[in-house]
C-alpha cells in the first residue's frame, strides 16, 4: 500500500501543507479592490468635463448675459454657471462660433484661485449673471485625494499584515511568509536518472553509502542485531571529486523522497530565516520518512563558531547552525531520516556538527588512482565516438591528480577539438589535446615571437629538459615544446611512473634543480634573465617552504611545523614562533634554493653542448617526443622532416594540409609514452 504521506514525483516542495482558506483571500481582495474604486471615484469626481478656457477675459465674453452664449436654465438641468472652489463651470449654446460648434450644450470652465474667489464673484455679480455657487462636492473631492492615497496605502499594509498572519497559522514561516519556508528541491527514485553505475573512481565512498540506502530499504535488517544506522553522513573531498553526483545516486537508487539545498539557500537577509528554514525543511522530512536530506556546502552556514570573521553582533550563519545541531539532536529512534552532507572544508566546520550523534560518518571522496580515471574516463566516453585505436588507459595513466570533473571536461573537449577538424571519431591526438588544453589552455600557434625571445624560450625549455633526463630521482621526460600555450611561452612534461600521495626528499630536491636548470642555461646563452622564470621561482619557494615549515626537512630547525593553522579563522595572523626562528627559516629557505642553483649550474656548464643540441632541436623541430630527448642526450641527432621540409616536398604537386608541429611529431612514430604531465618546470 502507498504510504498518504509520501510525495509523488511531481508533487512540489511545499505540498502537505495546510492551503489558506480562500474565503479569508476573497474577502481581502475584494476590500482591496473596493478601496481603489473609491480613490478612482474622487478623481473622477474632481476632474469636470469639459474644455478649458484659459483667458478670463474671454469666459467673460461667454457667461455675459448681454451675448447671450449662455445656455437657459431649465428645471431638471444642471445650472449653467457654477462657482465651485477651484473653477468656474459654464454650460454655452450650440452653434457658439470657436467654443461650441456642436449642436448641443457644451461644458467650459477656467480655473480660479480659492483665494481670489470672492474677486471672480464680484465680476458674474457685476455682470448681471445668475449662478450658484457649489462647494460642498468641491470640498469632498478635495479630502477624498487628501485621504486617498493614506487610505490605499493603510489596505495595502492590512493586506500584507494578514497574509503574514495567515502563514504564521499555516506553516513555519510565521511573520516572514514564504521567506521563512524551506527552497529544497525533492525528488524520487523515478524522477532521477543518475545510478550508481554512472559513478565511478570511489567504490569505497559508494560502498559506505550503499549502506545508507540498504537502511532505508530494509531497516529491520539492521534493527535486528540493534543496530543504528549514523544520522548523518558527511562526504568530504575536493572539488569535482563526485560528491554531489553520488548524492543524486543515492537519490536514483533509494525508493524514498530526496530532499536536496544548498547551505546558502538557507542565509538570507532577514534574520532569524535561516533557522525558520531548517525547522520547515526538517518538519516536511520527518513527515515524509523514510527519506533522505542532502546539503550541499555546507560550510556556508557550519563554520566554526567564534571565529575571527563573527561580526560580534547577531549571526544569522550561526542561527541557522544552531536551528541545524538542534533538529539533527530531535530525531527519534523510528525516524528514518538520513542527513547527508558535502563539504570541501572539513576543517572549518563546527565541531558540535562532526561529533557522534550527528555527522559521525566522514566519507572520504577523494581524487582518483590510476585505475579509477581509467573507469571514470570509460563511464563519460559512452556518450562519445571514439577511434578504434584510442587506449583509455594511456589518457588515464597521463592524468595524475585530474578530477572526476576534469576528466569528464577532458572527454567533452575532446569531442569539440575533433568536431570542429570534420573528424568521424576521437582519436588519441585529440584527448592529449584536450588534456593539454584543461591544464594550460589553448595552443597559439599563430602568435608571432621574436627571434631573441624564441630563442630564450628553447635554451629555457631544453635547460629543463637536458637536467630532468639526467636526474634519476626526477620524474622522466615525455615531451618538450616551446609552442606557447596559456600564458606560458613552452613547457617541460613529465611522465610520472606512479600516482604520488607524498614527496620524498630526493624527489624534492631533483625538483629544485630542474627548476632552476632553465633560468641558468637561458642566462648563459643571452646573457640576460628575463621573466620567463617566475613560475618556476614560485615553485621552487613553495617547495622549500613547505620543506621547513611543514615537513621538517631541515637540520637546524628539525623535527617541528612551523606553518600556520589551516583551520585558524582569526583575522589576526599570529606566528606561534620568535623573531629567531623566522630569521633562521629564511635563512634555511634561500640555503635549500641556492644548493639546489649551484647543482644546476654545474650540470648545466657540464653538459651545456647536449643543451644546446636539444635548444636547437626546439627552433628547428618546436615540439621534441621522449625518444628524440633521448637520442639528442646520447649524442645523436634528429633526422626527421620538419613541416617546412614536407610542404616544399609537395610544392610541385598537390600541397598536403599543413598539421601543427607537435602533431607532425606525434605522427612521426616515436615513442608516445601514453600521456603527458607537466613537469614542475
Amino acid at each position: 500500500m502507498t504510504d498518504p504521506n509520501t510525495p509523488k514525483p511531481d508533487q512540489k516542495p511545499d505540498s502537505g501543507r495546510p492551503a489558506p482558506q480562500r474565503g479569508s483571500r476573497g474577502v481581502m481582495s475584494w476590500i482591496f479592490i473596493l478601496g481603489l474604486m473609491i480613490v478612482l471615484f474622487a478623481v473622477m469626481q474632481s476632474s469636470t468635463s469639459g474644455r478649458e478656457v484659459t483667458s478670463w477675459n474671454h469666459f467673460k465674453t461667454l457667461i455675459d448675459p448681454a451675448n447671450g452664449h449662455l445656455q437657459e436654465s431649465t428645471p431638471g438641468s444642471p445650472e449653467p454657471l457654477v462657482v465651485k472652489s477651484d473653477r468656474i463651470v459654464a454650460t454655452i449654446k450650440p452653434h457658439t462660433e470657436g467654443d461650441n460648434p456642436g449642436n448641443e450644450p457644451a461644458a467650459v470652465y477656467h480655473l480660479i484661485d480659492g483665494g481670489n474667489r470672492e474677486f471672480y464673484l464680484k465680476q458674474i455679480e457685476a455682470m448681471g449673471a445668475d449662478f450658484t455657487a457649489d462647494t460642498r462636492q468641491s470640498i469632498w473631492s478635495q479630502l477624498l485625494l487628501t485621504l486617498g492615497p493614506f487610505l490605499l496605502l493603510l489596505l495595502l499594509i492590512w493586506f500584507l499584515i494578514a497574509r503574514s498572519m495567515r502563514s504564521a497559522g499555516g506553516g513555519p514561516g510565521g511573520m516572514l511568509g514564504s521567506f521563512g519556508k524551506s527552497r529544497h528541491r525533492i525528488s524520487t527514485k523515478e524522477a532521477s536518472k543518475i545510478r550508481f553505475t554512472d559513478v565511478a573512481g570511489i567504490d569505497e565512498a559508494k560502498e559506505e553509502v550503499l549502506e545508507i540506502v540498504e537502511f532505508l530499504k530494509n531497516p529491520k535488517k539492521f534493527q535486528r542485531l540493534g543496530g543504528r544506522i549514523p544520522r548523518g553522513v558527511l562526504l568530504v573531498g575536493p572539488p569535482g571529486c563526485g560528491k554531489t553526483l553520488l548524492a543524486k545516486a543515492i537519490a536514483g537508487e533509494a525508493d524514498c523522497p530526496f530532499f536536496s539545498i544548498s547551505g546558502s539557500d538557507f542565509v538570507e537577509m532577514f534574520v532569524g530565516v535561516g533557522a525558520s528554514r531548517v525547522r520547515d525543511l526538517f518538519k516536511q522530512a520527518k513527515e515524509n520518512s523514510p527519506c533522505i536530506i542532502f546539503l550541499d556546502e555546507i560550510d556556508a552556514v557550519g563554520r566554526r563558531r567564534g571565529s575571527g570573521f563573527s561580526s560580534g553582533g547577531h549571526d544569522e550563519r550561526e542561527q541557522t547552525l544552531n536551528a541545524i545541531l538542534v533538529e539533527m539532536d530531535g530525531f527519534e529512534a523510528t525516524d528514518q531520516v538520513i542527513v547527508i552532507a558535502a563539504t570541501n572544508r572539513a576543517d572549518v566546520l563546527d565541531p558540535a556538527l562532526t561529533r557522534p550523534g550527528r555527522f559521525d560518518r566522514q566519507v572520504p571522496v577523494t581524487l582518483p588512482d590510476v585505475e579509477g580515471r581509467l573507469k571514470i574516463l570509460e563511464v563519460h566516453a559512452k556518450t562519445i565516438q571514439l577511434a578504434d585505436e584510442v587506449d583509455m588507459k594511456r589518457v588515464a595513466r597521463g592524468t595524475p591528480m585530474f578530477s572526476g570533473a576534469e576528466l569528464a571536461a577532458l572527454i567533452n573537449e575532446s569531442a569539440i577539438i575533433a568536431t570542429l577538424e570534420n573528424k568521424e571519431a576521437v582519436d588519441q591526438l585529440d584527448l592529449e589535446e584536450a588534456r593539454d588544453k584543461i591544464k594550460f589552455g589553448r595552443a597559439r600557434h599563430s602568435r608571432k615571437i621574436e627571434e631573441k625571445e624564441r630563442i630564450a624560450t628553447a635554451y629555457h625549455e631544453a635547460g629543463h629538459t637536458a637536467i630532468q633526463a639526467m636526474l634519476e630521482d626526477a620524474d622522466p621526460v615525455h615531451k618538450v615544446t616551446i609552442i606557447p600555450r596559456g600564458q606560458a611561452m613552452g613547457a617541460t612534461f613529465s611522465l610520472p611512473e606512479k600516482d604520488r600521495y607524498g614527496y620524498g626528499r630526493k624527489y624534492i630536491e631533483a625538483t629544485l634543480r630542474v627548476l632552476c636548470a632553465g633560468r641558468i642555461a637561458e642566462e648563459r646563452k643571452t646573457e640576460d634573465v628575463s621573466s620567463g622564470a617566475a613560475m618556476d621561482i614560485q615553485m621552487a619557494t613553495a617547495f622549500a617552504r613547505h620543506m621547513i615549515l611543514d615537513w621538517g626537512m631541515s637540520d637546524r630547525l628539525g623535527f617541528v611545523r612551523y606553518a600556520p593553522d589551516d583551520a585558524n579563522e582569526s583575522l589576526l595572523i599570529d606566528k606561534d614562533y620568535s623573531p629567531d626562528t623566522a630569521r633562521i627559516i629564511d635563512e634555511e629557505v634561500k640555503a635549500i634554493i641556492d644548493a639546489a642553483y649551484a647543482d644546476a649550474e654545474r650540470l648545466i656548464a657540464e653538459h651545456w653542448a647536449t643543451v644546446s643540441a636539444i635548444a636547437e632541436a626546439l627552433l628547428k623541430y618546436e615540439t621534441l617526443q621522449s625518444s628524440e630527448v633521448e637520442t639528442l642526450m646520447a649524442g645523436g641527432r634528429i633526422n626527421r622532416p620538419t613541416v617546412s621540409d614536407l610542404l616544399d616536398a609537395e610544392s610541385g604537386g598537390k600541397a598536403p594540409p599543413a598539421s601543427t608541429p607537435s602533431e607532425q611529431a606525434d605522427e612521426s612514430g616515436e615513442e608516445d609514452g601514453g600521456g603527458l604531465l607537466p613537469s614542475p618546470a
